[in-house]
């Protein structure tokens, strides 16, 4: 079982805890949104991550997604959140995160930060979490852009 806060249209917690159930995350009420944090993760060589959702996820099972993110739980910032969710899904720690944007997704009724992170390791440092990814891959700034414009890219629209 998961705990979410919850938060308004501003970005600020509402004292409301949503207790997270199978899909149930639709079922949020309007003008309550969830926090999210993505990590867009590059190697220092210019590529980006790519990690492959594990088939058995709820949401977006099977997909690709540029680095990786999820939901924060209950009392994590969208930082906790960003690093708890980047080691789970690759095994990476990141030093330095780089906050890029923070969008609504009404339809998944979230509130979503995103992080840059750049790392200078060996690429097969990379390792998957059984239960979350099941494969992983570099691509350049090209296949980045192939990705996001495929159907198996996850999106906020």
């Amino acid at each position: 079982m998961e705990l979410w806060d919850l938060y308004d249209r501003k970005g600020n917690r509402t004292g409301e805890v949503w207790e997270r159930r199978h899909g149930n995350f639709l079922e949020i009420p309007m003008g309550r949104y969830h926090l999210v944090s993505d990590v867009l993760v590059q190697h220092r060589d210019g590529t980006f991550l790519l990690c492959k959702r594990h088939t058995s996820k709820d949401v977006y099972p099977g997909y690709w997604e540029a680095g990786a993110g999820g939901s924060a739980l209950q009392g994590e910032n969208a930082e906790e959140c960003a690093r708890r969710e980047l080691f789970e899904e690759t095994g990476l720690t990141v030093e330095k995160l780089e906050l890029i944007n923070i969008a609504f997704s009404d339809k998944s009724h979230s509130l979503v930060y995103c992080f840059t992170a750049t790392f200078d390791c060996p690429k097969n440092t990379v390792v998957l979490l059984e239960t979350e990814t099941t494969e992983y891959k570099w691509v350049d700034a090209a296949g980045l852009i192939e990705y996001s414009e495929s159907d198996l890219a996850i999106s906020l629209r």
